[in-house]
């Protein structure tokens, strides 16, 4: 994941942003009998960019990857339309309590840039929902110059898209958060259709981080920068912020680690499944770390 790649992280505010009274105001509607369920996973499971996590002789990457997540950011399902029967492949080598949280089809977001989808929609609809019980959440990430000019396609396609069908939706251009009129006019339809509003930690793009979330369920899409002093660091200013919104009622955690070089992101993620059990008395399996020299699993040490 390129985006907001920065080559000097160690001159970076990290700090989270305050949070917005509305965020307080939404996490009060939710159960707080609901049991805490908090997903924590990568964006890919191929062999080449997770190298050094899979065993030697491991035959099937998705098979091995599922049993040490319990979710993924499925990114494939943006560069192709999926498949029905590639759907319910990936669904059947996955455990129970795995979860796929596919992206949105790029012939969808960044061809047709949300004008005229209904069909492609639907088709991509159709498909994902052979995930059926182990599908969390869809999303949709939109081009960095999709701007507020096109704010009629955005609600046109949140307004048609299946309700039956979780959906989040990730906005990279700043006109959505700078001007105060339009990023309240886009909350309150994410509010009123139950749209997720994804938060997109990065260290480049500090100018588009928010922490305003628009239902009772957050999904955040970290980016490391390779360092791993800032990277845990920032981590760790991500636990305590979870403990803050758990304590105001959110049960729903959906927390995906990226790094611009991809093989480090299972040890990430090992560091803050670490770190949430600990924070919350979960029991999160933590994935098991191969060294680069062998095919045993060395002692985490975080």
């Amino acid at each position: 994941m390129k985006f907001g790649q920065s080559e000097n992280p160690e001159f970076i505010d990290f700090r989270l942003p305050a949070d917005d009274q509305q965020t307080t105001e939404i996490l009060k509607q939710n159960d707080t009998t609901k049991p805490l369920s908090i997903y924590v996973g990568c964006a890919k499971w191929n062999k080449t960019d997770l190298k050094n996590f899979y065993p030697r002789g491991t035959k099937d990457e998705l098979t091995y990857y599922s049993r040490q997540f319990n979710s993924i950011e499925l990114n494939a399902t943006f560069y192709s339309m999926p498949g029905r029967d590639q759907v319910i492949t990936w669904k059947d080598k996955a455990p129970d309590n795995f979860r796929f949280f596919p992206k949105i089809t790029q012939s969808i977001s960044h061809m047709r840039r949300l004008n005229d989808v209904q069909a492609l929609t639907t088709e991509y609809c159709d498909n994902i929902s052979n995930f059926e019980e182990k599908l969390g959440m869809v999303f949709l990430q939109l081009h960095d110059n999709f701007k507020y000019k096109n704010y009629d396609r955005l609600v046109s396609f949140i307004e048609n898209f299946p309700r039956a069908i979780p959906l989040a939706v990730e906005l990279r251009n700043t006109e959505w958060f700078n001007d105060k009129a339009v990023s309240e006019e886009v909350y309150s339809l994410f509010e009123k259709h139950q749209v997720t509003n994804i938060v997109v930690d990065t260290a480049g793009r500090r100018d588009l981080l928010h922490v305003r979330l628009t239902t009772p369920k957050v999904f955040v899409r970290y980016v490391g920068a390779n360092n791993p002093q800032s990277d845990r660091e920032r981590l760790d200013d991500w636990a305590n912020r979870l403990k803050i919104w758990v304590d105001q009622g959110i049960r729903d955690i959906y927390f995906f680690v990226h790094q611009n070089i991809e093989l480090e992101s299972p040890f990430l993620s090992a560091y803050f499944i670490e770190k949430l059990n600990k924070q919350f008395g979960t029991n999160l399996q933590i994935p098991k770390l191969i060294s680069p020299k062998e095919d045993t699993a060395p002692t985490l040490g975080f």
